[in-house]
């Protein structure tokens, strides 16, 4: 029986996307020995179509023209940014078939749209020689690969509530259009990192600046852009969280880098100055694994599945707001969670000191297992 002792994780600069890579290669044990490759990801979001070797072409000359200048004239990209390895898929099959003999086969694990051409080549070319997992539903082809792992709301298309939705001259070009067969695993929502143990960590981290404050502690996460964000949804939040300050012992919030700045402007102009209220500005360490631990309840945004879906794993109460704008697959991601009673939507009206229990989400921990398995069904194992 072959043994898997390293994976390679195949990024697209998107943490929300290279998140879910990173926590089942922790799920699997896999953590202290993967390697991050980006097939794409760069200095701007307006750039991220370039390949990691234009992005570090690209901070050279921005460096030139800061020494001639003699002036800071353009700003330099992340060095982390630029420091990431470029998933050449030629490359990294051939270093699968070099080392095969040595370490053994390598588990590949891509996510998005971006990375399916490369995760597919290096299959293709050293299939013996790798197991690749894709997460997020590839569309189409998925004999391309040994496992794919994608939440169910992808398969919505095919519902009876969603076919009525479509007209029937566009049926054929809207994807899935076939149901899962035996090697796509679903889940509810998104994987991630927030596990136990970085839970436990990040306890740990933050415990003299959280742990310390007034309980219960509601921290509200705030994502964006999607066209259900404007100052009316910043309005409706901000009042509401004016509403349950009365039964908060402390509020944190935070922005995502998306964050529309018409929507941060308001909370911030609406809350900044309460007693009881603390805004990341986005500087210093991100205190967000800090919140997913020390939190009593939460607060978060309909548009942000990752966030959602880490904050529904920890088993705490967990409030939605703008749930009711969703539509298409979107919403039956939010069916479910209701269907679950892992959320209830946010009026203003909560007694955040109130508790109730469900079951928390293990799509991370499921989707192992089942990749696990999958790799027993081809004779490999992984380290013990």
């Amino acid at each position: 029986m072959q043994t898997v002792r390293r994976a390679i994780v195949i990024g697209n600069g998107f943490a929300g996307a290279e998140n879910q890579c990173i926590g089942l290669v922790r799920a699997l044990g896999l953590s202290d020995n993967y390697t991050l490759y980006r097939a794409r990801g760069g200095i701007n979001e307006k750039l991220h179509w370039l390949p990691p070797s234009v992005h570090k072409q690209l901070q050279h000359v921005v460096k030139r023209i800061n020494v001639f200048s003699g002036k800071k004239l353009v700003p330099l990209p992340p060095q982390t940014t630029c420091n990431v390895l470029e998933a050449d898929a030629s490359r990294i099959a051939k270093v699968a078939q070099e080392t095969f003999d040595r370490q053994g086969p390598i588990l590949v694990v891509a996510s998005g749209r971006d990375t399916i051409d490369t995760a597919s080549s290096i299959k293709q070319l050293v299939p013996e020689k790798v197991f690749l997992v894709q997460i997020q539903h590839p569309r189409s082809r998925l004999h391309r690969f040994d496992l794919v792992i994608t939440p169910r709301h992808d398969y919505y298309p095919l519902t009876p509530e969603a076919q009525k939705q479509i007209p029937w001259f566009l049926r054929r070009w809207v994807t899935p259009r076939e149901p899962p067969d035996k090697h796509v695993v679903l889940t509810l929502g998104a994987l991630h990192q927030a596990d136990s143990i970085a839970l436990g960590s990040a306890a740990s981290v933050w415990h003299d600046e959280m742990a310390v404050l007034p309980k219960p502690l509601l921290v509200v996460s705030i994502g964006g852009p999607t066209s259900i964000y404007g100052a009316d949804l910043a309005n409706q939040l901000t009042a509401s969280l004016k509403s349950v300050l009365r039964t908060c012992g402390s509020l944190r919030i935070s922005f995502s880098r998306r964050t529309p700045k018409t929507v941060s402007e308001i909370v911030v102009r609406e809350l900044a100055n309460h007693p009881k209220v603390y805004i990341w500005n986005g500087e210093g360490p991100n205190p967000h694994m800090g919140h997913l631990a020390l939190a009593d309840a939460f607060v978060i945004t309909a548009d942000s599945v990752s966030m959602l879906s880490e904050a529904c794993s920890t088993g705490k109460p967990v409030y939605v707001i703008g749930a009711e704008r969703c539509t298409w697959k979107f919403a039956d991601f939010h069916k479910s969670l209701r269907s679950r009673s892992a959320v209830r939507p946010f009026t203003g009206e909560e007694n955040i000191s109130e508790n109730w229990s469900y079951s928390p989400l293990r799509d991370t921990e499921n989707a192992a297992d089942e990749v696990i398995k999958a790799l027993a069904e081809r004779g490999w194992q992984l380290l013990p």
